[in-house]
């Protein structure tokens, strides 16, 4: 009983529960933001969403849960 949303069922896709093929996209547009903890002036590679925190790279680095 596989189908083709099973996890693991392979298909290109990559595994985690994300189905997005796998390759080079290219460049991503990264759009202007504010970090929510420092302020500093930064880059995302989404577009910022009001009401919705946004993180530099090192505050982002800081937040990350460590295994």
């Amino acid at each position: 009983m596989c189908g083709f949303n099973d996890r693991g069922s392979g298909g290109g896709f990559r595994s985690g529960g994300r189905d997005r093929p796998q390759g080079n996209f290219g460049p991503r547009e990264m759009h202007p933001a504010k970090c929510s903890e420092c302020g500093k002036q930064c880059e995302v590679p989404f577009k910022p969403t009001e009401g919705k925190p946004v993180y530099c790279r090192e505050c982002h680095a800081k937040r990350k849960p460590r295994f």
